[in-house]
């Protein structure tokens, strides 16, 4: 039976670099699956001066052509907080969206946009019900996964899950190259890896060595969940 899965980002490249290997493969698996991105107001960010607003409708296109659905909310970088009303407004969105399978920001990070994000996430996914109107219908999901962020970011990440991503390789490195481009302003070039790209893939190498596999991502589960492996 198909599943809607989530994926919750700070910015627009979160769940990109995190876990796009694990959101093609449940694309692949007929799954509908939406990354929510938190910040959609890319003004004063120097990488994309005089291009900003061009941004956000690009990586929505270029996610769909993976089969991907891209929403943003319309917080700006070091200017939304854990407050009641950004609580409700991301609950309201995953209420949106009902999702099956969500996975988060890991909440310890060098990054505040990140820390602010995973805890607003966490809270709309566990909690939702509690921030909306009364009688708004909130489905919680299934299961609820942290993803790591990579080198430079995420802090203390103790994974005990993994996403085998060998088969779905070549799409995540290249969606996440071809949105760099996008955010650089130049044309993709498959033969000169972002630098984005090769953090990635280096640590998508040690996560598979990790669990035997070639590429893989690793998640840690927000709850303790019984797996039927036999």
């Amino acid at each position: 039976m198909a599943k809607t899965v989530l994926g919750i980002g700070a910015h627009y490249d979160d769940c990109v670099f995190g876990i796009s290997g694990t959101l093609l493969k449940a694309v692949r698996k007929n799954h509908r699956v939406i990354i929510l991105s938190l910040i959609g107001d890319y003004r004063g960010w120097k990488p994309v001066e005089g291009r900003e607003e061009q941004l956000v409708p690009r990586s929505t296109e270029l996610a769909r052509e993976y089969g991907i659905e891209m929403r943003f909310l319309q917080f700006a970088s070091m200017h939304f907080d854990v407050n009641e009303a950004n609580k409700r407004a991301v609950a309201e969105a995953v209420a949106a969206i009902g999702p099956d399978i969500a996975f988060l920001l890991w909440p310890h990070d060098t990054h505040t946009d990140h820390e602010v994000a995973s805890q607003l996430a966490k809270t709309a996914l566990r909690h939702g019900d509690r921030l909306l109107k009364a009688g708004q219908p909130f489905k919680s999901p299934q299961r609820i996964y942290h993803y790591d962020n990579g080198p430079r970011h995420t802090i203390g990440f103790e994974p005990d899950t993994f996403v085998d991503v060998t088969d779905d390789w070549r799409q995540a490195s290249e969606w996440l190259g071809r949105l760099m481009a996008i955010v650089h302003g130049q044309p993709y070039d498959p033969s000169k890896a972002d630098p984005a790209v090769r953090a990635k893939e280096t640590l998508a190498q040690y996560r598979g060595a990790t669990c035997g596999v070639r590429y893989a991502e690793a998640l840690r589960a927000a709850n303790a969940y019984v797996q039927d492996f036999l």
